[in-house]
């Protein structure tokens, strides 16, 4: 009898339980998109109209685009190559709670207000969290590295969940990588560069589907070579943890090799010029001459390298290097300045 009692109860509470367990649908798709009921197995053909649950995870392709709505009417908008999942989702009549996670790619959230009801979301990566109530913002993720935009009400962006968090309010933009701490959000100027990945990231997140995704992919890139002149103004006010902070996101954001020079060699004038920390300085420059030899600013830090190790009194590898610039630069920039440093390591 009591065993089929709690046959009897399971048979009653497993619906409920998966009825619990549903937080939404697809609203809207275009080309490739994929899902999976949980984690670490094989994904399937995701179509329009199919009902998303707890732990459920969306990806898109190279010319996916998928709308998901929750329960509460917020949205979720995918662009390309997005990889996205549903931790967690809960709607009663007395609050709304939820946990949603960006592996990759770009996103659009609009969440909207639900007053009377204690809320709490949050949309995570693996470095970046955002609280989120009633707003709608953008986020970005790639590889380490997180690019936020804000579009309407207010979201509290931190590295962990845990550490100082970020207000980002309406048209204003922050960053990280690496579960730092998030910059200071900026005001987005019109016509500047953060304002046209901006205007991209919203037209790939739109209602409506881009028609092709030639100009996704630059959004990440236009925002990597913008740090590089925003490094040097942080570092020329004075907040050189910022700038190092903001090459590093630069350097995680693109994979084009000239940005990525330009990164390293910043991040070690910041090291050497102002932190006076030439053992840190030379480890970024002698990235740059493994990594980029073939590329115009492994001259300059092949002298720089050569340089620093002059100041931490290593006068034999110092010529050596010194040599080999001269081999390798016979016409350089820097050629007079290495024959002049040479003779006097020599005396």
């Amino acid at each position: 009898m009591r065993h089929y009692i709690i046959i009897t109860l399971f048979s009653l509470i497993l619906p409920c339980l998966a009825q619990a367990a549903q937080v939404g649908s697809i609203t809207g798709l275009k080309g490739t998109a994929q899902f999976r009921s949980v984690n670490n197995i094989p994904y399937s053909t995701l179509k329009k109209g199919d009902l998303i649950s707890e732990g459920n995870w969306i990806k898109t392709g190279a010319d996916g685009w998928v709308e998901l709505t929750l329960g509460d009417n917020s949205k979720f908008t995918l662009a390309n190559n997005t990889e996205f999942a549903v931790t967690s989702f809960l709607l009663t009549k007395n609050k709304r709670e939820g946990s949603f996670n960006l592996a990759q790619g770009k996103l659009r959230a609009s969440v909207v207000k639900l007053a009377g009801r204690q809320s709490g979301m949050t949309v995570k990566s693996e470095t970046a969290v955002a609280g989120i109530k009633g707003t709608e913002f953008l986020m970005l993720t790639q590889g380490p590295a997180n690019v936020f935009f804000g579009n309407e009400g207010t979201v509290s962006v931190s590295g962990d969940g845990k550490g100082r968090q970020q207000p980002l309010t309406a048209s204003t933009m922050t960053q990280n990588t690496r579960g730092i701490t998030p910059l200071d959000p900026l005001k987005i100027e019109s016509g500047s560069p953060v304002a046209e990945a901006r205007d991209l990231f919203s037209k790939i997140t739109a209602a409506i589907p881009p028609a092709e995704w030639t100009d996704s992919g630059r959004i990440s890139d236009i925002i990597a070579r913008w740090n590089i002149n925003h490094g040097h103004y942080l570092a020329d006010s004075g907040k050189y943890n910022d700038a190092l902070h903001v090459f590093q996101i630069a350097l995680d954001l693109t994979k084009i090799p000239e940005i990525r020079a330009d990164s390293l060699m910043e991040r070690g004038a910041v090291y050497g010029r102002f932190l006076r920390n030439p053992e840190l300085a030379l480890a970024e420059y002698l990235l740059v001459i493994e990594e980029y030899p073939r590329l115009p600013q492994a001259e300059t830090a092949l002298f720089s390298a050569a340089q620093t190790l002059v100041e931490l009194g290593f006068n034999e590898q110092a010529k050596v290097r010194f040599n080999q610039y001269l081999r390798d630069y016979p016409t350089g920039k820097h050629r007079g300045n290495v024959e002049t440093l040479l003779r006097d390591l020599v005396k």
